[in-house]
């Protein structure tokens, strides 16, 4: 049977499946088990399909050892399509339950379930492309909202709204470390030449970002007194430099929590139609979709 044909039979399989789930299940309750870890049943899908995760992301690892590959191939191959076929089965679930299955097949969990189930089927088509199966240890950050960590991913967003304020600051930076490495690496390609192995400015350029961010491979270095001297320079130039980004960045963060304290409390409720939370203490409807929000999903 042709690759195409087989993969449109394996699809077709899966949506008949996810479709007599939902039915038996009904959508409000599919929605709170697959979405919500407040529940047990919530919860247990959650640990089994990150258990399932780990599995299969060890899987893929494992068989990149061309021993393992040549003594377990068929183990390997059940097992790579077994996940596959249960990844694809939650992923059409998810599109189901959902009032909006554009919306999250958009998001980014929803772009990171996509990744997970595709490499395998693409592997009927084009040989090799399982590589890419190690995406799936992105869908791990799910741990965060089951072990009840949300505080680490309001901290991760207090983080990047830092960075965007001081993106300007962090941009002007950047050109100033570059055109510093152009000028030490053209002085240095001057001072020393081909014979201290500087044989081009590139090569002094590369010898001047080892240097200034204090790694040092060692495999270009200067042998002149005023090559060591300009280097000794900037060694210590780059200690300095490496506290200029830290400032930035704290006074970005201090900014973003000053204006997070301003801001009004509020808590993590889903809308069952588009999944969008954060919602105000105060929300009758969802501020994404405009659907009445549950008091309890």
């Amino acid at each position: 049977m042709a690759p195409p044909v087989e993969m449109a039979l394996i699809l077709a399989s899966l949506l008949g499946l996810a479709l007599l789930l939902r039915r038996w299940l009904g959508r409000a309750r599919l929605y709170r088990i697959i979405f919500e870890a407040d529940t047990p049943a919530g919860k247990a899908f959650d640990v089994v399909l990150l258990l399932a995760i780990v599995a299969s992301v060890l899987a893929v690892m494992l068989e990149s050892d061309p021993r393992l590959r040549g003594l377990y191939l068929a183990p390997f191959e059940t097992l790579e399509w077994g996940f596959t076929l249960l990844f694809s089965l939650e992923y059409a679930l998810r599109l189901l339950c959902v009032g909006q299955p554009i919306r999250y097949a958009t998001s980014f969990y929803g772009l990171v379930d996509l990744l997970a189930i595709l490499p395998t089927f693409l592997g009927l088509i084009l040989p090799g492309s399982q590589s890419f199966l190690v995406v799936r240890i992105l869908r791990l950050l799910r741990i965060f909202r089951i072990l009840k960590l949300g505080e680490y991913l309001k901290e991760s967003d207090l983080l990047w709204q830092a960075l965007v304020a001081s993106r300007r600051k962090i941009l002007v930076f950047l050109l100033t470390m570059i055109t510093l490495v152009i000028v030490i690496g053209a002085l240095m390609f001057l001072i020393e030449g081909e014979a201290g192995g500087f044989v081009s400015i590139p090569v002094g350029i590369y010898w001047a970002v080892v240097t200034i961010t204090t790694v040092g491979y060692g495999d270009v270095a200067p042998i002149t007194p005023l090559g060591r001297f300009v280097a000794s320079a900037v060694m210590l130039l780059g200690y300095s430099i490496i506290a200029v980004p830290t400032g930035i960045l704290s006074v970005g963060l201090r900014d973003a929590h000053r204006q997070r304290s301003q801001s009004s409390r509020r808590l993590s409720r889903r809308c069952l139609r588009c999944a969008c939370s954060s919602h105000d203490d105060d929300a009758r409807y969802c501020k994404s979709c405009g659907t009445a929000l549950q008091s309890e999903l």
